[in-house]
């Protein structure tokens, strides 16, 4: 009788031995794999971070809208024409830090000569925002040559002209990272002398 209590006993210390054993394993298990999971999910959020927050682009640089105030010119051969426009101009940060933008100008041309020039004052433009500013432009065909096609042009009531520019400056992003980007501006824009008024605009 005291053998098999001693035998009981044995198998039962030897079968809570095995319980243990088995617990402990599946707690390293566990530990794993919330160690793995842990390890997946930083890959993730550093990878989205890297994407998306740290993935630094050029801004964008537009003329929005024009407003003629003041438009003269006539017929004659040498067709001289005086314009003065109001325009809204845009910079538009994607990026997750502010744009810090340095001074620039914004040519008007006709047929390649610039006919009139707008200057415009540094700036920041905010994180994921679109800073808006208001710039004046007198504009004139004093530099346009007499053989050129400005007097058939007058007379049709429609005058193409282009603007350009380049707006350079820095994305500065959370107080560490500081890269230089730019923004270029490519537009044109046709003039209808008879309603005076931008009849058409169109940048790339």
């Amino acid at each position: 009788m005291a053998q098999q209590n001693y035998e009981q006993k044995k198998l039962d210390m030897e079968s809570s031995a095995e319980v243990s054993k088995e617990l402990k394993r599946k707690k390293r298990m566990k530990l794993f794999a919330y160690a793995a999971a842990f390890a997946i999910f930083q890959t993730i959020v550093i990878l989205v971070f890297s994407l998306t927050v740290m993935r630094i682009k050029n801004p964008k640089f537009r003329v929005r809208s024009i407003t003629v105030e003041d438009l003269t010119y006539t017929s004659t051969p040498d067709s001289p024409f005086n314009m003065k426009f109001n325009a809204e101009v845009a910079v538009k940060n994607t990026n997750f830090g502010h744009f810090k933008c340095e001074n620039t100008t914004i040519s008007f041309d006709y047929g390649g000569v610039q006919v009139g020039e707008a200057f415009v004052a540094k700036g920041r433009a905010k994180a994921r925002s679109t800073r808006k500013m208001n710039v004046t432009v007198d504009l004139n065909s004093n530099n346009i040559k007499a053989n050129s096609n400005l007097g058939s042009d007058i007379n049709s009531g429609v005058l193409i002209l282009t603007s350009h520019s380049k707006l350079s400056g820095k994305v500065h992003l959370m107080k560490l990272i500081k890269k230089k980007k730019s923004a270029e501006m490519n537009c044109t824009l046709t003039v209808n002398l008879v309603s005076r008024a931008i009849q058409d605009m169109k940048c790339q």
